[in-house]
């Protein structure tokens, strides 16, 4: 039986990449930048003195290769575990003019996850089929192991989806949870038993956000994350895609 009482876990994103680096043939496959090393590096130093039980990645090697920097100073870690339910929105193919429309169409999506058949971007998943399988995700490491600190690294979307549930906003608040390059988010779960057998999340509640340990206070952080790695800055305005 998995224990009841409260439990923790440091949620992750993982740390820059460049998806337009000339030897790159297949997105998902994609490595940290050294940018992205130092970030994690810093993460690393930020959670040295947590003990985690339980350790999480989405099957994808930038979240792997950000969790095991991380924890790289916990030298009795147990081995990292894939949870395939956590991987990234699974994105559609689209057509853009520039730099400055992809960014916006991906950066402005999460504001109508919410809306009925909404897609991340053209013929991609529906955000409400990736709030399922993400739920479900996380349920299964939840509700079928006995644990009380986890480390997960995950996605920006999928670290969204995870907080948007824990709040109890659902897909209609994602679009407010900001997610920096290999940012920290620290939840805590309630687990009870449940009246039919098993256990129950209780509750959730979400005890520190967007935490990044390279920049406390986001004084160099002006931008968003995907303005970041897209190199544009919208200034505060909306674009608008060329295409609708």
């Amino acid at each position: 039986m998995t224990s009841t009482g409260r439990r923790r876990i440091y949620l992750m994103r993982h740390g820059h990449v460049d998806y337009f680096a000339p030897d790159i043939t297949d997105p998902r496959m994609v490595p940290l930048t050294e940018e992205g090393r130092r970030q994690a590096q810093a993460g690393r130093d930020a959670l040295r003195n947590i003990d985690f039980d339980l350790t999480v990645y989405s099957g994808l090697p930038r979240t792997r290769e950000t969790a095991e920097i991380v924890l790289a100073a916990h030298g009795d870690a147990p081995k990292l575990l894939v949870e395939a339910g956590l991987e990234e929105l699974k994105s559609g193919w689209i057509k853009a003019t520039s730099r400055e429309e992809l960014a916006a169409r991906l950066a402005f999506c999460f504001d109508e996850a919410a809306s009925e058949g909404a897609r991340f971007l053209p013929d991609g998943e529906t955000f409400a089929d990736a709030e399922q399988r993400i739920v479900a995700g996380i349920n299964r490491l939840v509700l079928g192991r006995s644990w009380r600190t986890a480390l997960i690294v995950a996605h920006e979307g999928v670290n969204r989806i995870l907080l948007g549930w824990a709040c109890g906003g659902g897909l209609a608040s994602i679009g407010a949870f900001e997610q920096d390059l290999c940012c920290i988010n620290v939840i805590d779960v309630d687990i009870t038993p449940a009246p039919q057998g098993g256990v129950q999340i209780e509750r959730a509640i979400i005890k520190a956000l967007n935490i990044t340990p390279y920049d406390y206070v986001k004084g160099g952080l002006p931008r968003t994350s995907l303005e970041h790695l897209f190199e544009v800055d919208f200034g505060g305005a909306r674009p608008r895609p060329a295409h609708s």
